[in-house]
């Protein structure tokens, strides 16, 4: 697989995922927009999807925070990248898309001190499967800071059980407030051990919004989990009303016996990702 074909794929998702909402997205709104009961958050959401419009229309940032370049790669274990490596080619589409399509640099060299902005938002963070066949399949979900300030992870004691990660989950939902740009999408991750389970939760945030896990367990979660959520009455932006989430996503896996590690990724309106598969 070229390294250019690997370039030009990155830069035209990441510029496609920052100028239109997915599909489901948007439907999540126009339902909200039904069931919404507060005048001030119904009017909210008419300009959100008035934005979304605007912004598909004219081909610019949907949110002027066009965020970290998150990419999610599975790559198949026949592929060979000839002419450079995925790595750098992933960076470079990030690069061109960032510089040519104009969207916010937002990265910065030596976190602590210097703050140095990078000037085309790279590095990007690339999360790697390898997965059967000879496919490249590339995820890119640009993620602001507003939303991802207001994530976070708990190592829970497995005696917590239950209603401590409820407990959990609502808590960091009632904390991020207006602050993440309500409605939210909210991913779980429970299970795993530190790193994985925040790495779970982001995952989450990619299945189309009011898709339910295929676990049973999962499945019984999100559903109660975005009941709870939505009586917390944050409402469209921080107004207040009874759409404070469209949807909430569960991974599940595995832990040891000692842990029960939960993260919980906040994703604000603007859940932005588009994919590429060569």
């Amino acid at each position: 697989m070229e390294y250019e074909k690997i370039v030009e794929a990155v830069k035209e998702i990441a510029l496609r995922a920052n100028y239109k909402l997915p599909k489901d997205v948007v439907h999540a709104f126009q339902q909200a927009l039904e069931r919404e009961e507060s005048e001030l958050g119904r009017e909210v959401l008419r300009q959100i999807l008035l934005n979304a419009e605007a912004a598909e229309k004219e081909e610019m940032a949907y949110c002027q925070d066009t965020g970290v370049a998150v990419v999610f790669v599975e790559i198949g274990q026949e592929v060979c990248v000839v002419g450079g490596s995925l790595r750098d080619a992933i960076e470079e589409g990030v690069r061109r898309a960032y510089t040519e399509g104009y969207l916010r640099a937002s990265m910065v060299y030596d976190p602590v001190f210097e703050r140095k902005n990078t000037k085309d938002n790279t590095p990007p963070i690339i999360h790697y499967e390898i997965v059967p066949g000879d496919r490249l399949k590339l995820i890119f979900a640009p993620k602001g800071a507003g939303s991802e300030n207001t994530s976070r992870l708990a190592m829970l004691k497995p005696a917590d059980g239950w209603e401590g990660v409820k407990r959990f989950v609502l808590e960091t939902v009632k904390l991020a407030g207006p602050n993440a740009c309500p409605p939210f999408t909210v991913g779980v991750g429970i299970g795993g051990n530190f790193e994985y389970c925040a790495l779970l939760a982001k995952k989450a945030l990619l299945r189309p919004v009011g898709e339910r896990s295929k676990d049973p367990v999962a499945r019984r979660i999100e559903e109660e989990l975005l009941e709870e959520i939505n009586k917390i009455g944050w409402g469209p932006m921080g107004f207040g009303g009874t759409t404070t989430a469209i949807d909430v996503k569960v991974e599940l896996y595995p832990c040891h016996i000692a842990s029960l590690p939960v993260a919980v990724n906040i994703q604000c309106h603007a859940s932005r990702h588009a994919e590429v598969e060569l």
